[in-house]
């Protein structure tokens, strides 16, 4: 990924509404790759203390849009076509981070595997709790 590239990614990601709103750090972005982490807030948790599903559903889409944006060398946006979930265990845990990869970057279409684990603050003790397959469309 070149500098510029990263930046224009950093810049997106700073600006989002939906990222402050979550306080969510951008921990690494490379040509195909992104991981962002989310700290546990209550308005993100269900009764006893795991995340919920709607937080985790978010985290996917964002991060596999970012993973897609990433995949191409100019600036460009992307749109969701297809996720789906699978939610593997009780996202019991302080952080969610995730990590999205590019399976298959074409022209127009872009598909992105995104694992989904809870973890410490230092990163550490991860818990792998969802898997996902999303379907990006590249409209700019």
């Amino acid at each position: 990924m070149t500098p510029e590239k990263r930046k224009l990614i950093e810049e997106s990601f700073n600006r989002s509404e939906t990222l402050k709103f979550y306080n969510a750090s951008l921990i690494e972005s490379k040509t195909g790759f992104i991981s962002i982490k989310i700290p546990k807030q209550s308005l993100m948790t269900r009764k006893h203390g795991m995340f919920n599903g709607a937080t985790i559903s978010s985290l996917v889409d964002v991060s596999s849009g970012y993973a897609a944006v990433s995949n191409y060398e100019d600036d460009c946006y992307v749109v969701t076509v297809e996720l789906k979930v699978n939610f593997l265990n009780a996202a019991l845990g302080d952080n969610l981070l995730s990590k999205s990869y590019v399976v298959k970057g074409g022209k127009k279409i872009c598909v992105i595997r995104t694992e989904i684990f809870t973890v410490n603050d230092d990163l550490t003790n991860e818990k792998h709790v969802a898997t996902s397959l999303v379907t990006m469309m590249r409209i700019k």
